[in-house]
C-alpha cells in the first residue's frame, strides 16, 4: 500500500481528531490547517444548516475523477454537476460492511426518487476484479433503479489516491482482514456545485462524513454508534430542496 494512504488518515486524525482507523503508520507534519465555520453548542440552528469543510479556509471541493461506470460509460465528476450526491467506497465481494452500506444507499435511493437531481457515487476498491460487469450485477442485484447512480472502477491507483488523498476515507489492501480489503463506511455528501458538506454536531463543528453501516431500523449498533442515514437523508433532502 501506498504512503499516501496512510498520510491521508494521518492528515484527517490530525486536523479533525476523527479516528478513522485502528493504528496509523504515519503523521503529517505540514502545515495545512482544516478550519470549519464553528457554531455555539446552545444555538438552536446550530444542526439546521449544512456547513462547509475548509482547507486553509477553502471550501473543499470534490477532486476530479473519471471511471468506468457499470455500462462501460466514462463517468466524470462534472457529470454530477448540478445533483447532489453521496459518494461511497465499497467492493463487490466484501463479506462484512459493505452490504449494509449499499442498502442504505438503496434507501436513500427509495425515498428520494421524487428527486431528479441526486445521485450516487460508488468506487470500488477492488477495480482487479469489480468490472463493469460484475458491478452491472452488482447494481442489479441490489434493485438499484436510480439513473445517476454510477458504480465506479478503474485503475487502481487513482482509485485509492481519491479515497486516501481525495476524500481522506481509508481505503487499503490487506490479506489479513476478511474479503482481502479494509475500509471505513462512511458516505461523504456532496452538493450542487462539488463541495463537501455536512451537518454540524452539537458542539458546533461539522461531522464531515456520515456513518453508513448502521441501518436505519438498527438505531445504534453495538458499540453505541447511532444510526446517520436518517440524518444524511434529512442534509439531503435540504440541499436538494434549499440549494443552501
Amino acid at each position: 500500500m501506498k504512503k499516501y494512504s496512510y498520510v491521508g488518515i494521518s492528515f484527517i486524525i490530525l486536523l479533525f481528531g476523527i479516528i478513522f482507523v485502528p493504528r496509523i503508520v504515519k503523521r503529517v507534519k505540514g502545515s495545512s490547517v482544516i478550519k470549519n465555520d464553528r457554531m455555539s453548542a446552545n444555538n438552536p440552528v446550530a444542526n439546521e444548516k449544512l456547513g462547509y469543510i475548509k482547507l486553509n479556509n477553502i471550501p473543499k471541493k470534490v477532486p476530479d475523477f473519471a471511471f468506468l461506470d457499470q455500462d462501460s460509460i466514462l463517468i466524470t465528476n462534472h457529470d454530477y454537476k448540478g445533483k447532489v450526491y453521496v459518494v461511497d467506497f465499497f467492493f463487490t465481494s466484501c463479506p462484512t460492511i459493505c452490504p449494509r452500506m449499499s442498502r442504505n444507499l438503496v434507501y436513500l435511493q427509495d425515498q428520494l426518487k421524487e428527486y431528479e437531481n441526486f445521485g450516487v457515487a460508488s468506487f470500488t476498491i477492488n477495480p482487479k476484479h469489480d468490472t463493469p460487469r460484475r458491478l452491472k450485477k452488482y447494481a442489479e442485484n441490489y434493485k438499484v433503479t436510480d439513473p445517476d447512480w454510477h458504480f465506479l472502477t478503474g485503475e487502481r491507483e487513482d482509485i485509492y489516491e481519491l479515497a486516501n488523498a481525495g476524500f481522506n476515507i481509508y481505503a487499503a489492501e490487506n490479506p489479513d482482514v476478511p474479503g482481502g480489503f479494509e475500509h471505513n463506511g462512511y458516505f461523504a455528501l456532496i452538493d450542487q456545485d462539488g463541495y463537501v458538506r455536512s451537518r454540524y454536531d452539537a458542539s458546533g463543528n461539522p461531522i464531515v462524513y456520515y456513518r453508513g453501516t448502521i441501518g436505519i431500523e438498527e438505531k445504534m449498533d453495538e458499540n453505541g454508534e447511532e444510526e446517520q442515514v436518517s440524518i444524511l437523508l434529512e442534509d439531503i433532502k435540504k440541499l436538494l430542496k434549499n440549494n443552501e
